[in-house]
């Protein structure tokens, strides 16, 4: 039996993230299949033990194909442990870092009817160069206005690694038993 690593990325932080705790699974002995939530069309899901799913927040929101998802799946998602994570410039805080004080994880866990085991939130990625002129535009001015980096020339990781080495311990930790009531 496998984990099912699911992802929603908008430049690609999201991904890397999901890459990474199949590693860090597969180290522990814990195999994962990493698929694009967005592409996710038939899930083998009797071949999975466990579901970990991770989005990404852009302009304060989750990308709207993760409600969807939720709600198609929720009956096999309910029967499944799973895990949560979200991935967002706020998170490079240390004080917005968890699910408690993260209002955009926070705030999903509140409105979904899928409730994860697990939850974590981790610090995303500004990518300057590679947005679109919009984007970038936008995303400066939230950094301004929230004392963040401003040089359009820069790509800066805010991901913390070792975090999301932990999250990973904690999910193959996770089985049908150890599951919350």
């Amino acid at each position: 039996m496998k984990t099912l690593i699911l992802f929603s990325t908008r430049d690609g932080q999201t991904r890397e993230i999901a890459s990474y705790l199949a590693s860090e699974l597969k180290e522990q002995g814990v195999y994962a299949d990493v698929v694009n939530l967005n592409r996710a069309n038939e899930i083998a899901w009797q071949d999975y033990e466990r579901v970990v799913i991770g989005a990404s927040i852009r302009y304060g929101h989750f990308h709207p194909a993760l409600y969807r998802f939720v709600k198609k799946h929720l009956d096999v998602l309910n029967t499944l442990p799973g895990a949560f994570y979200s991935v967002n410039l706020v998170a490079r805080k240390a004080e917005k870092r968890t699910p408690q004080t993260n209002s955009y994880t926070r705030k999903f866990l509140l409105n979904s009817p899928w409730q994860p085991d697990l939850c974590a939130v981790f610090a995303g990625a500004l990518r300057y160069p590679r947005y679109r002129w919009y984007d970038r535009f936008m995303i400066r001015l939230i950094m301004k206005m929230t004392g963040g980096e401003t040089d359009t020339h820069k790509e800066v990781v805010y991901t913390d690694w070792g975090q999301v080495a932990s999250f990973a311990r904690e999910v193959a930790q996770l089985t049908s038993d150890s599951r919350v009531k």
